[in-house]
């Protein structure tokens, strides 16, 4: 899977804390991104076997807003998400070496 910088920053957040469940719009608060943005990204992880979700069991008239799809890494996307962290950070120092001095 190709990593992107919001991916990344959607990985990032998740591993805050890899065993709670976060709906998408608390994911796109903490990665920073706009609400459009983080679904695509999640069904790609979800597809991708990295993400489980499930629908909350709300009255929607009781709590005055819309059913939330909550998400969780599975033990598969909690490896996946550290290894390609892992790999864009050493990008980044390839890219960027210190100076020797």
């Amino acid at each position: 899977m190709r990593m992107t910088t919001p991916r990344l920053l959607v990985l990032r957040a998740l591993l805050a804390d890899p065993a709670q469940e976060r709906y998408g719009l608390e994911l796109a608060g903490a990665a920073g991104l706009e609400p459009g943005t983080i679904y695509p990204i999640l069904v790609a992880f979800e597809t991708a076997g990295w993400l489980s979700s499930r629908e909350e069991d709300v009255d929607v008239h009781a709590a005055g807003r819309p059913r939330r799809r909550y998400y969780r890494l599975t033990a598969a996307g909690e490896t996946a998400a550290r290894t390609a962290l892992d790999s864009a950070a050493a990008r980044r120092r390839t890219a960027n070496p210190r100076p020797a001095w």
